[in-house]
């Protein structure tokens, strides 16, 4: 038999996945993988049983139906700060993970060099591998400018993960990088509407940059996935008509989640950030004495009750002290985590490293 892809040899499955099914062979309350346990938007649902009996069950326009791109275009204009065009400047994409690599595909060559922020997002790593080319931080103003500094004295391409860009807590803000003097020529900018809208197995993205990257993307989806599925890119369109007050009651929904989550760490007595943006909550384990973040929260799942994803999967770095948990759940299953965190000291005393 010949040999299997040297590229994909040293993948492993993701860890975030792992957790998932790892929490429900315990039973355990998932705050590992990032979805909801809440309803999406009455509007967008209402609109998803009307599409289901309406004529939208097959391919739509390769790089996205026309009305669906239209509202997103109109949404995005108003929160750039640039008109964007629906027919040239936009591809639809099966969520933010295509939405990466059709971006990565399009301007990367084999042998490249790809910077990546450390922590990061684990399918970075394996966009970039698959190319040939070798978690709750909001970047500053100054810090994005530093950044489009070096893009342009190295004439390098910006590749942004946006899909949090409406789950950001004050006094931080969202700032577009295409937005950024200049920058709108060689930034791709990536995001979906899973977090926004609580819809995280629609499985809808999208890529905006100017039309010649667009042009190739298109091309490069096309060979990927032809296309996100018809009936949800019609479903969703309601949502992406919402005005500023659902965006201002998103914020508002999980700046209560966070402080509710927090808070209740910090009455346990358990070290931990407190996120400027997204839904993700970072808790130091170094008293606990572990080598390896993954077998704490293995025994984490199985012994309390909780799932988390060890903070090693976000990191090139060898940091093994950090695990994550999400906050997007309702109350009662948050302070159902935190009623079992209770005894974590109990089911997994500290001891020394091992």
């Amino acid at each position: 038999m010949q040999p299997l892809s040297d590229r994909t040899a040293g993948f492993t499955d993701s860890v975030i996945r792992r957790m998932t099914r790892i929490s429900n062979q315990y039973g355990a309350v998932n705050l590992s993988q990032g979805f909801p346990d809440f309803d999406p938007p009455k509007a967008i649902l209402d609109r998803l049983a009307e599409v289901a009996h309406e004529d939208y069950h097959q391919y739509s326009i390769t790089w996205g139906a026309q009305n669906f791109r239209e509202a997103l275009a109109a949404k995005q204009t108003r929160y750039m700060g640039r008109t964007i065009d629906p027919n040239s400047e936009i591809v639809v994409t099966c969520g933010s993970t295509e939405a990466m690599m059709t971006a990565m595909m399009t301007v990367t060559n084999p042998g490249d060099k790809v910077v990546i922020f450390s922590p990061f997002y684990e399918n970075y790593g394996a966009d970039t591998i698959l190319t040939g080319a070798p978690c709750g931080k909001v970047f500053t103003r100054d810090e994005l400018e530093l950044i489009a500094g070096l893009a342009k004295k190295y004439d390098v391409y910006v590749i942004t993960d946006e899909v949090y860009e409406h789950i950001v807590y004050a006094p931080h803000t969202h700032t577009y990088f295409a937005a950024l003097p200049g920058m709108w020529e060689r930034t791709i900018s990536c995001s979906s509407l899973s977090k926004t809208y609580s819809v995280t197995g629609w499985r809808l993205g999208y890529v905006i940059a100017p039309a010649p990257i667009i042009e190739r993307a298109k091309k490069v989806h096309d060979f990927l996935t032809v296309g996100a599925a018809a009936p949800l890119q019609e479903a969703i369109i309601p949502g992406l008509r919402f005005g500023q007050d659902y965006y201002d009651d998103l914020l508002a929904k999980y700046t209560h989640k966070r402080d509710l989550f927090c808070k209740g760490l910090d009455a346990l007595g358990l070290v931990h950030n407190v996120p400027q943006g997204a839904y993700y909550v970072m808790m130091d384990i170094s008293e606990f004495g572990y080598d390896s973040d993954l077998k704490f929260c293995e025994e984490l799942a199985a012994k309390v009750g909780v799932g988390a994803v060890p903070g090693s999967s976000f990191f090139r770095e060898p940091v093994n002290h950090l695990i994550r948990f999400h906050f997007a759940k309702k109350d009662e299953t948050l302070n159902d985590a935190l009623n079992r965190l209770e005894v974590l000291r109990s089911k997994i005393p500290a001891r020394a490293a091992r």
